[in-house]
């Protein structure tokens, strides 16, 4: 292929696929492991996305009015977790013109989430109410069809069709033809009584029957749920209100005190960072799809952030509410950064906002409220810029910085929540109380495991035991009571 049409492909397509294995395991997943239509799809996908210059699609080479418009965006969670792409359909009006600049706003969307959350797989909604003839565009349909049964493999677990209209439904006929019969499982028509099957209130509007009060606008560009302002530490309660001025103290400390806590931070760096190369030679076992992920770093520009994707949380059940975000400055300059959350009134981060010295490692406490529990739709954003060496890394200077830094040099990285239900993954979660315990290893977890089993046998052994002692116990008594029983009748004999 790469022979034949190097042309036709994008540079950076190839130079990706060549070094993103996850990138070529969703190709495979989504052709079935075939690898002939695995190939072909990737050809097709990359001479696309070269057509449509997928790679160069930013918000300042589309129309600003596409944006305004509201008709596409990402917004919110179904209950699975996955991330919503909404398709108000009553906003789209079919014109042949504007054709082309509709699809790649499709594209910019679907890249731009591709590239932010490196992958993960999206549940698109197509709202249809108040909409009629004039709102029909089965062009437009079968190109989005397309971007996720051609061009963006392994991307969509589910389609949900709010409210479709009876006059759409011979339209719809059509539609289910171009997506083949594993996508056709996807489709779920849903209306007011039933779309909460899929997608719980607090991410549905009112006239879905939910509660959301998000209201599209433009700018700034609707992305993801870090854009309502955020309160970085939690909500104080009456509870923890003597921890929360605690908190705020720790953050109006001068630099020499933050820089003494950064270097205790380090040592605990060391025990965090054998578990992670432990677990990292573990990454390419095969596992269950419902596994628990070993603890990976994303290496960023600016810092090394620990987990790499997701923070580990117990249920009310478990009760695990704290867990440890490690952030390591590889940079020759202090890094300034902040951690948000969606979730501000579940969450203090602590600290939420200061700055990491060159080389040195600090720990961030993610702790949930009393009684709250975490939850798959909640994120946290960690922002990161560089700071000049003159200038200083104090609470008045953090707070100018950010206000001046250019977007264009802040690293983003985004994190997500993880319920475990019964037992401990092996992350960096960590106990109320307890937050220099090591997180425990294979080895450790294969000697209980050892243990339990031969505590199990020896309780079996006892109880084998006592059984036997129990049928002999029956036997003995039987002949008692048949050698007492004979005697008497000799006895009865003799005297008659």
């Amino acid at each position: 292929y790469l022979l034949d049409k190097s042309d036709k492909y994008d540079s950076r397509d190839v130079e990706r696929l060549q070094q993103d294995d996850k990138w070529v395991e969703n190709y495979l997943i989504w052709r079935h492991d075939v690898v002939d239509d695995t190939l072909k799809m990737i050809d097709e996908s990359f001479r696309w996305r070269k057509d449509y210059t997928v790679n160069d699609l930013t918000e300042s080479v589309l129309p600003k009015w596409l944006f305004e418009n509201g008709a596409l965006f990402l917004h919110g969670y179904d209950k699975e977790g996955y991330k919503l792409f909404w398709f108000k359909v009553k906003h789209h009006i079919r014109d042949p013109k504007q054709q082309l600049e509709k699809k790649k706003l499709v594209a910019f969307w679907l890249e731009h989430y591709a590239k932010r959350d490196h992958g993960k797989p999206l549940t698109v909604v197509f709202d249809m109410a108040e909409t009629g003839i004039s709102h029909i565009d089965l062009d437009f349909v079968q190109f989005i069809v397309n971007c996720f049964t051609d061009y963006y493999p392994n991307f969509l677990t589910k389609i949900v069709i709010f409210e479709m209209p009876w006059i759409m439904n011979a339209a719809f006929k059509i539609v289910k033809g171009w997506l083949g019969p594993d996508a056709i499982s996807m489709l779920k028509f849903t209306n007011k009584n039933d779309v909460q099957e899929y997608i719980s209130g607090e991410y549905l509007p009112p006239h879905m029957g939910g509660t959301d009060s998000f209201k599209y606008s433009y700018p700034p560009l609707v992305d993801d749920d870090f854009q309502t302002p955020l309160c970085e530490n939690g909500p104080i309660t009456s509870e923890d209100e003597h921890e929360s001025k605690e908190e705020i103290d720790v953050d109006t400390k001068d630099t020499g005190e933050l820089n003494e806590e950064q270097n205790l931070n380090q040592k605990k760096m060391n025990s965090i960072e054998q578990i992670s190369k432990s677990e990292d030679t573990d990454k390419t076992e095969i596992k269950p799809k419902n596994a628990k992920k070993a603890l990976t770093t994303f290496k960023g520009p600016l810092l090394h952030i620990s987990p790499a994707e997701e923070l580990y949380f117990g249920s009310k059940e478990t009760g695990e509410k704290k867990c440890l975000i490690v952030l390591t400055n590889v940079t020759k300059n202090i890094v300034a950064f902040k951690v948000r959350t969606t979730a501000p009134e579940k969450y203090r981060v602590k600290p939420s906002n200061s700055s990491c010295e060159p080389g040195t490692s600090l720990d961030i406490i993610v702790s949930l409220h009393g009684g709250f529990a975490a939850s798959l739709q909640d994120r946290f954003l960690i922002m990161a810029a560089e700071m000049d060496q003159s200038s200083g890394a104090g609470v008045p200077e953090l707070i100018q910085f950010w206000k001046e830094v250019p977007r264009t040099k802040v690293m983003e990285h985004r994190l997500r929540c993880h319920v475990v239900e019964s037992s401990k993954p092996s992350s960096l979660m960590l106990k109320e109380n307890a937050f220099n315990v090591p997180a425990k290893t294979n080895e450790d977890l294969h000697i209980q495991l050892t243990n339990l089993l031969q505590i199990n046998k020896r309780l079996q052994e006892q109880i084998d035991r006592c059984l036997w002692f129990q049928q002999l116990s029956v036997v003995l008594s039987l002949l008692s009571v048949t050698v007492v029983a004979f005697c008497f009748y000799l006895s009865y004999t003799q005297r008659s």
